[in-house]
């Protein structure tokens, strides 16, 4: 049977086009994934040494800084569609402070010994689950205000964030712990039997997540689907042209300018070598932007054989979980097979390897996503909702 992503759901039913989009950025995730997890030897600094990087690589590491901004996006998206259901509205607070809690505690103590394979792990990493987490409890606390309020927050947080680059405070300065988590990657316990490091910076993800909010009413049943297409295409359209001026001209919004390069190949990787930790406003307008344009392609399409990121999209923590814990019995079982080859690891010597691995496990998520996926639309339990 065909499905219409841009057909307007019946009331509880599930965007088929929002979950095309979160399976799709979750497939290109398994690429970065299995490379942090059998290619880690090659390294890949934020921004990216474009000197001595591999092309190949650049362009995988490009390709996955889709993911954390398209979901944290959706997460906004979502929550607007959950908040206003079908011919009423309905409160979201307490659903968005219970889900950001339940994700900050995965990624505290599941998703560190995914990663891992111990608990307590040497370093507790505060991640992308992390920053979902805390950012829709700043989206429970801020969601009622105005409309009007709530772009101009998200507007100013990620366009000015940038701004704020300068300011750094000293460990053990009193400013030094929230402005780890708010803004500057780092240690927020270096030393010790247990270190806690932020690799999420908040800040921007706040911004992300409003914006993601305020776009949810573009999805409401009454709007119809060409004027849907248009919305996002302008909204991407804006973006990426507002990239093209700031960047092109290096006027702001990124911390390392771009330079002609001595082919073309290196000049767009450099044009594009945009920085993550924490997301330059130029990060989120090529891939929000680019997101959008994706989202406007596919209203009116049959989504055909995208449904199998429909299936992704619709249990995305599953997935989540279910390919962090595959990756970390690969290594475990290839240690035991082969042995380490780099430090206490096993590492492929190519990165075609990566993209060999991350084809072969993709269609390997498909059923056991599927079935979680069916027995979570019918199940009665509460918990199940949250994978």
């Amino acid at each position: 049977m065909s499905v219409n992503a841009s057909a307007s759901p019946p009331p509880g039913a599930r965007v088929a086009s929002i979950d095309v989009m979160r399976g799709l950025v979750m497939m290109v995730m398994m690429l970065d994934h299995v490379r942090e997890r059998f290619f880690l030897r090659w390294p890949v600094p934020d921004p990216l040494d474009i000197a001595t990087i591999d092309p190949a690589l650049f362009f995988g590491r490009f390709a996955a800084h889709f993911c954390a901004p398209i979901f944290v996006f959706l997460t906004g998206l979502s929550a607007w569609l959950y908040a206003h259901p079908a011919g009423g509205a309905r409160p979201a607070t307490g659903f968005l402070l219970k889900r950001g809690l339940f994700l900050v505690v995965l990624e505290i103590f599941v998703i560190n010994l995914a990663w891992s394979g111990r608990f307590p792990p040497p370093t507790i990493y505060l991640q992308v689950i992390w920053a979902i987490g805390l950012s829709m409890i700043a989206l429970a606390l801020l969601h009622r205000l105005p409309r009007k309020v709530l772009v101009a927050m998200g507007l100013i947080i990620v366009c000015g964030h940038n701004l704020l680059t300068p300011i750094s405070f000293e460990p053990g300065s009193w400013g030094y712990v929230p402005w780890t988590i708010l803004h500057d990657r780092g240690f927020l316990v270096a030393e010790g039997a247990l270190k806690i490091k932020v690799s999420y910076p908040l800040l921007p993800w706040i911004g992300v997540i409003l914006l993601g909010y305020v776009a949810g009413p573009w999805y409401a049943g009454s709007v119809p689907p060409a004027r849907r297409r248009e919305t996002l295409l302008i909204a991407g359209g804006v973006s990426l042209a507002l990239l093209l001026v700031l960047r092109g001209l290096n006027i702001y919004g990124e911390t390392l300018d771009w330079v002609p390069g001595e082919t073309a190949l290196l000049t767009v990787m450099s044009f594009l070598n945009v920085t993550k930790y924490p997301p330059s406003l130029a990060f989120l307008l090529v891939t929000v932007g680019g997101g959008c344009l994706v989202l406007a392609w596919l209203e009116g399409r049959d989504i055909g054989l995208l449904r199998v990121a429909a299936v992704f999209g619709g249990a995305p923590m599953f997935y989540y979980l279910l390919h962090l814990f595959t990756l970390l019995l690969l290594q475990e079982a290839a240690l035991a097979l082969l042995g380490a080859n780099y430090g206490e690891r096993y590492e492929f010597d190519s990165y075609w390897m990566v993209w060999l691995m991350s084809a072969a496990l993709i269609p390997l998520m498909y059923w056991p996503c599927k079935a979680f996926g069916q027995f979570k639309r019918r199940t009665t339990m509460a918990w199940v909702k949250y994978f």
